[in-house]
Formats: structure tokens, sequence, C-alpha cells
């Protein structure tokens, strides 16, 4: 029997509410729950609350309005924001010749997937991990994570080449849409396994990416998890401020 390792506190509080304004429990416009509320329904540490709230404003899930409290934003809102184009770049990644695959198939979700796709860890998935490389050596390690019964038929799973990309192979085969993501952002430190892959020391920092793309009911269909050494890659984005 696998351990079965909780998700974050935080994740679980994100997770909730995401599914509230989902379903319309919490509409939009309506306020939710103050960082009280959540400590206690919960059972969570004001710190945990106030990050879970940080991610769902900073996911355009929320607004905050100084002395008032926290608000849902519309779907509109959410709708006509602006993609970054480097998450775009992402999660529509084709595998041309400078994309090099290093392996596809079944693997137990880690907890930082588990919590990205809403499943529990250990739970198969199907990955697919692939090396992009410049002239300047390998610039992107990133493995696309699907849920088993998603990627059957697809040959996400299979060690050929996908011209067309993860996303849109799912979307001609299964017809489903894919209607919002969510990017979240951090920096450490590489595994051994990662610093020889990028060609990189152990001790040289690297930024990684975790996009998890839904559907239009807010449920995860998949997650990009990326990582970018931090000496060879600028992120660069044009976006409107109004």
């Amino acid at each position: 029997m696998p351990l079965e390792v909780p998700q974050p506190k935080y994740v679980v509080v994100v997770n909730a509410i995401q599914r509230r304004i989902e379903e319309g429990t919490y509409p939009p416009g309506s306020a939710i729950p103050s960082e009280a509320q959540i400590m206690a329904e919960f059972e969570v540490a004001r710190p945990t609350a106030v990050r879970a709230l940080n991610i769902l404003q900073q996911d355009g899930w929320i607004d905050a309005q100084q002395g008032k409290g926290r608000f849902v934003r519309s779907r509109s809102s959410i709708a006509s924001r602006q993609a970054p184009g480097e998450a775009s770049a992402l999660l529509r990644r084709e595998e041309t010749p400078a994309v090099q695959l290093l392996k596809a198939g079944p693997v137990m979700a880690s907890d930082r997937i588990a919590g990205a796709l809403d499943i529990d860890p250990g739970t198969p998935v199907i990955a697919r991990q692939r090396l992009i490389t410049s002239e300047i050596g390998p610039i992107e390690l990133g493995t696309t994570y699907v849920p088993v019964e998603l990627a059957s038929s697809t040959g996400v799973g299979e060690g050929k080449s996908i011209a067309e990309g993860v996303v849109r192979r799912i979307e001609l085969v299964k017809g489903v849409e894919f209607d919002h993501a969510v990017q979240r952002i951090s920096a450490r430190h590489p595994n051994k396994d990662e610093a020889a892959a990028l060609q990189i020391k152990s001790n040289d920092p690297v930024l990684t990416i975790l996009l998890t793309a839904f559907d239009r009911s807010g449920k995860p269909l998949l997650a990009v998890d990326v990582l970018i050494p931090a000496s060879r890659h600028e992120l660069e984005d044009v976006f409107p401020l109004s």
C-alpha cells in the first residue's frame, strides 16, 4: 500500500474556494469568507489562510478591496485577461526537432502534481518529459502530466513525437475544451537528474513554472511542470495596464 500524503493545507483551501466559485456558491461580485472564517472552517493557521487567499487573488479568482474584503471576480474579467506569452507557449509547445523527448509513460503523482490536478498523491498519471535545447545549451526541461483516462488513445504516453503538441492532440482526439489556466512561478535548486539533463551545477538556481489547465467547470485537465535555468532564460511579456 503506498503511503498517502495529504495535500498542503493551503492547496485544500484554494481548491475548495475555486470549486465553490465555479459551482456558483460564491457568485461573481459576492464576498468570500474572511481570513478568520477560513481559519475556523478549515482549521488552519492565519499564514495558511493568507497564502491561499493571495494565490486566489494572483490567479484572478478574487479581488481585494481595502477595508471591505475580498470578492469574486466575474467570468468576463477572468476571460478578458491577456494570457502571458510564456505560459501560452509552454501549454501549446509543439514537438519540433529542437524538442527532445526524454521519457513518456505512467508515473505516480507527486504531492506537487496531485495538488495541481486535485487528485490523491500516488495516483497514476501519464507523464511526458521533454528537453528544449538552443545554441547555448538546454534551456527548458518540462513534464506534462495527464490523467490516465484523458490520455488514453492520444499517444501522450508513447515515445513518438506529437508534432501538434500535447494540448492540441488532446483537443483533437478527446474533444475537450481548455478554458483557463493557473500559473505558479517559484525558484529552487535542481536535483541530480535535473541538473544533468540541463547541464548545470546542482547549486545553479532554476525557475519552476507550474501550469494547470482547466475546463470551463473548473476541472483540472492537465499540468505542465517546467524548469528553466535562470542563467539562460529571461521571462518577458507585454500586457495592457488598463
